[in-house]
């Protein structure tokens, strides 16, 4: 991965003069808050884009994966470095204003700060790990007067325990009036946080609104939970960012899935709130609809990217919609007033789950049209051609497999094929609409991967722990996938027990898990079972074992 971000001579034209969007001269996250990444610019075309050449670079100084959006506004662009170091350049020149150290090393994505500006007052909102800074757009510099010092802290006004909870921005929010909506990422498995939709004063940071995805009691759609799960599950949160309609002042926001992803014995129901798509005031966190794409998630489909807010023609008529593309490679098309699907929408019934204490829901929604724009099912003529062995091979590992298209639970006997994968389908970046012509584009993907359930009969051993709460994203090997999910085998001899502590991102596991696992590891270091170093890659296993729930 290249150190530097560069920046084109034509793109730092087109950031220059935007779409409309809540400051005037404002490029923010997927080109405003209608998330159409749509510009009506011409100066960079067809003919020309060939020519364009690199007018200058920023080096960031750091190392590692780069997965951020740069935001300009007017003439100032903000963006992140590989450990969320916020800074600010000249978009002109690539001459930097200033960088805000936090002093806590972030990792992973963060696509993008939120930008606010008052009569008199301007402010950057930058995120790293659980929290949200306020700062001074002149100099980057913390303004006191917001949260505690400058920042508030994500864990917190959830109803739970702060010390507990793992919460963070992998995605900016939105910027409404005097409010900044977030969401946050997650951890995938349960112990993890609910995923509320929270509002904060800009200028104060005071919680002014929240709605529970997961409802408490009294709250519609608690009866699609266990009673008591506003308590302890998690989840059904908004990862990927959400679109405004300024106009109307309704926010749309797509949530995921219930924590775990792929077993749910421990929140039977249909999981209302989750996997949904929800279209609340942005003044009052109120719900004005949602629909709900996948009921009680198996499969980890939550939507995957910020919805898009569009204007199509439908039966005669001029119709302001809100498009979402989702993971299964459909596109969702609604009314954005009311919720009224703009094609019909079909419920089916699909295979029920044999794993013991599992209940799958009665139906799945489809849209019969758009139609999909990703495959919908593997079948043994998709694999490999590449030589007559290497088909040979993928038909042999295929016939071990059980692949029945969509919703099909994951069993214990033999892998499930998800397809499209668990990355889509659609993708975190986004869709793009042209207003002009009405054509919506899609980044399709459609990899297959495939999912097996085995029952828990580790107990709290180690290696159980690791297969619980790291493997998913480590793999059962530790090798990861670098460089965006690092390998841990190992990593006792490349870092310090400090530094691990240091990388850890939130405490994710439950303390219990914690415990169990520090009592296992400090009594094998005083029988002689273990070394500092294997007891650093053991302890890294744990600390570093939700990478968090979305990307």
């Amino acid at each position: 991965m290249p150190r530097h971000a560069s920046i084109l001579a034509g793109l730092t034209a087109i950031v220059l003069g935007l779409q409309p969007g809540p400051v005037p001269g404002t490029w923010g996250y997927g080109g405003g808050p209608q998330q159409t990444r749509y510009s009506p610019l011409t100066a960079i075309n067809r003919e020309n884009v060939a020519r364009l050449e690199v007018a200058w670079t920023y080096d960031t100084g750091e190392s590692g994966p780069l997965q951020t959006q740069p935001v300009v506004v007017e003439d100032v662009l903000y963006g992140y470095t590989p450990t969320h170091k916020a800074f600010a350049l000249n978009a002109a020149t690539g001459a930097r204003l200033w960088t805000f150290d936090p002093g806590i090393k972030g990792s992973g994505p963060n696509r993008g700060v939120m930008f606010w500006r008052g009569r008199t007052e301007r402010r950057v909102f930058a995120a790293v790990d659980n929290y949200i800074y306020a700062l001074d757009p002149a100099t980057g510099k913390p303004i006191e007067s917001f949260g505690t010092n400058g920042r508030i802290d994500l864990r917190e006004s959830l109803g739970r325990d702060p010390g507990t909870q793992g919460v963070r921005l992998t995605t900016p929010g939105v910027i409404y009036n005097d409010l900044m909506i977030v969401g946050g990422r997650v951890g995938e498995g349960l112990p993890t946080s609910p995923g509320d939709i929270r509002a904060y004063d800009v200028r104060t940071g005071a919680l002014r609104w929240a709605f529970h995805t997961i409802p408490h009691p009294g709250e519609a759609g608690y009866e699609t939970w266990p009673k008591q799960a506003w308590e302890y599950s998690g989840g059904a949160n908004n990862w990927p960012g959400m679109a405004l309609d300024e106009k109307t002042g309704i926010v749309y926001v797509p949530t995921g899935s219930a924590a775990s992803d792929f077993y749910g014995a421990d929140r039977l129901g249909d999981n209302q709130f989750a996997n949904c798509l929800l279209a609340l005031d942005a003044n009052t966190g109120k719900r004005v609809w949602h629909f709900q794409f996948v009921r009680h998630d198996l499969w980890d489909r939550d939507p995957p990217s910020p919805p898009g807010l569009v204007t199509v023609r439908r039966e005669g008529r001029t119709v302001e919609a809100v498009a979402q593309a989702t993971k299964q490679g459909y596109v969702f098309l609604f009314d954005r007033a009311n919720g009224t699907p703009l094609f019909p929408i079909e419920y089916r019934a699909y295979p029920a789950s044999t794993v013991p204490g599992e209940v799958t829901a009665a139906e799945q929604a489809l849209p019969l049209k758009p139609l999909p724009f990703a495959r919908q099912r593997l079948t043994e003529d998709l694999l490999t051609r590449r030589t007559p062995e290497a088909h040979a091979a993928a038909v042999e590992q295929f016939a071990r497999m059980r692949s029945d298209g969509q919703f099909v639970p994951f069993g214990l006997d033999r892998p499930t094929v998800v397809f499209p994968g668990y990355d889509g389908g659609a993708e975190y970046g986004g869709q793009a609409f042209d207003p002009d012509s009405g054509l919506y584009y899609v980044n399709a993907n459609d990899l297959a991967w495939t999912g097996q359930l085995a029952p828990n009969t580790g107990g709290q051993s180690g290696r159980a722990l690791y297969l619980q709460h790291c493997a998913l994203c480590h793999r059962d090997d530790r090798a990861g996938t670098p460089p965006q999910i690092p390998a841990l085998a190992g990593i006792g001899a490349r870092r310090s027990f400090p530094e691990i502590v240091a990388l850890t991102p939130a405490p994710i596991a439950a303390r219990s898990v914690r415990r169990a696992l520090l009592s296992l590891l400090t009594e094998q270091l005083a029988t002689g079972q273990a070394d500092v170093a294997s007891y650093a890659d053991d302890l890294a296993t744990l600390l570093l074992s939700a990478r968090g729930r979305g990307s």
